[in-house]
């Protein structure tokens, strides 16, 4: 039993759709950031870097993680999912990226395995 679950659970992983490629840029869901999304390293890993700040997080204690890296070099563990360091303004979290639709990234990042906090974010268009 256990051995067709676990088969079950391959085939359904191998099963995901190929999405568009995840680079470009995003926008988290408050509408006050946005990121340079990548790939990176070995161009299977995954790195974002802020690259805007408005809506009233452009402000003194936010602006020095401009340019800085958010997503940093996550390594891909499935189909459209990477795992790997989140920088989320001055703290660092184990983190989870997983790209749900063409236009849809989620984010989970978790310090110290227990207080974790899930964003989105969406492909943004000039």
């Amino acid at each position: 039993m256990r051995k067709t679950v676990l088969a079950l659970g391959t085939l359904a992983m191998l099963a995901q759709p190929a999405l568009a490629s995840p680079e470009g840029t995003w926008e988290i869901e408050m509408r006050d950031s946005r990121y340079s999304v990548e790939l990176c390293g070995d161009g299977t890993q995954l790195c974002g870097t802020l690259i805007w700040l408005g809506n009233g997080a452009d402000n003194a204690e936010n602006l020095p993680y401009l340019n800085t890296l958010l997503i940093d070099h996550a390594q891909q563990t499935a189909p459209n999912q990477w795992k790997g360091d989140l920088n989320i303004y001055g703290q660092r979290a184990s983190g989870t990226i997983t790209q749900v639709g063409e236009d849809q990234i989620t984010l989970q990042g978790c310090v110290a395995y227990i207080i974790c906090k899930t964003y989105q974010m969406y492909r943004y268009g000039d």
